[in-house]
């Protein structure tokens, strides 16, 4: 038999994936280090107990994105939600991408956004990053008024680096943009300030944020954005439906009754996060980027990914950008437990020193 082949513009296309391997310490996807709330998981299986499992759930996810938009200070009709961030950035790239449509990326960034709109049929432009891996508001204008994208995304914190972009650039890419504008917030609980503040009927922005970080709900594949009711609308035309099935919409209804619990989690991780930096900074052989994140990017003097392969020897996996364009020789790690933590900062100075990076 004849295989099919698949779409030509597709039959080069690498898949996005994060190696998952057996370690002591995974520090390689951004994950929180710790598990839900007891009393979130309790409470979560109580819901489910409740479910007419026989039923189709709430295709709306009505009382999922009123609880949402309570928290965020928006109206539900304003909230859209899907399995996991992912799901928003693909149902955004189907809605307003496509053939004979462009998305513009500022890289290096998160691959994702580009993987999508290769898979949408999306054309796709991209911006280059200062030096120091923020979004230049001047050259991003004028690459925007040339180009005229149908999409622009920008990720802040920025997914490998941490950069938080801040305000005046965002504000200046809105008013540049002719058409969507997409913050990806995927860690936007840890940064300073939040694109969400700009939402409003009179701009099309979309802020995107997810339960997998902050909430310890990863294994749920859980997210939503933030965006004007009339582009929600349009969205929730192009989605499947009844894609979000009630296990999760109750999870993450439940999951906003711990709102402290995750405060607090959000400000040990600072914590360690500060003194990550300050470590990190004290390293010889090694420069780290400042973060907004629950990340660090920091680059090698010497061989990136020897030094990748030296930490996973000693069972600590961090992710590997060495041979990524304009992150070459860097390595990104999670901020994890202090014992985590502890582990990757001493196995780092072994691995540097053996290697004689300086």
């Amino acid at each position: 038999m004849t295989r099919p082949r698949p779409r030509a513009d597709l039959r080069e296309l690498a898949g996005y994936h994060s190696p998952q391997l057996e370690v002591t310490v995974r520090l390689n996807t951004n994950e929180s280090p710790y598990p839900p709330p007891a009393a979130f998981t309790d409470a979560w299986l109580a819901g489910m107990r409740d479910l007419p499992l026989h039923r189709y759930p709430d295709r709306s996810a009505q009382q999922l994105r009123t609880a949402i938009a309570r928290r965020m200070g928006r109206h539900a009709d304003e909230v859209f939600a899907a399995n996991g961030s992912n799901e928003v950035l693909q149902t955004l790239l189907l809605t307003y991408g496509g053939v004979g449509r462009r998305a513009l990326v500022f890289e290096p960034t998160y691959p994702l956004h580009a993987h999508l709109a290769r898979i949408t049929g999306t054309g796709i432009l991209r911006g280059s990053r200062t030096d120091e891996l923020s979004v230049d508001a001047a050259a991003a204008v004028e690459l925007i008024a040339r180009e005229q994208p149908e999409l622009v995304f920008l990720c802040s914190p920025n997914n490998p680096s941490g950069t938080v972009e801040a305000r005046e650039t965002v504000e200046a890419v809105l008013a540049a943009a002719p058409g969507v504008v997409i913050v990806d917030e995927a860690y936007g609980e840890f940064a300073r300030w939040s694109a969400a503040e700009l939402v409003s009927d009179k701009r099309a922005l979309v802020v995107v944020r997810t339960y997998s970080k902050v909430w310890s709900l990863a294994a749920l594949r859980l997210g939503f954005c933030v965006a004007p009711a009339w582009l929600v609308a349009e969205l929730e035309k192009v989605v499947l439906p009844y894609h979000l099935d009630a296990a999760k919409q109750v999870a993450g209804v439940v999951a906003l009754d711990f709102v402290s619990e995750m405060d607090a989690r959000v400000s040990l991780l600072v914590e360690e996060r500060e003194r990550m930096l300050v470590a990190l900074e004290e390293q010889p052989g090694v420069t780290v980027f400042p973060s907004g994140a629950n990340f660090f990017l920091f680059r090698v003097h010497g061989d990136g990914h020897a030094v990748w392969q030296g930490l996973l020897e000693r069972g600590i996996l961090v992710r590997d950008f060495s041979a990524w364009p304009g992150v070459d020789e860097c390595l990104r790690v999670t901020v994890g437990t202090p014992a985590e933590n502890d582990a990757f900062l001493s196995g780092l100075a072994a691995v540097v020193r053996e290697h004689g990076a300086s």
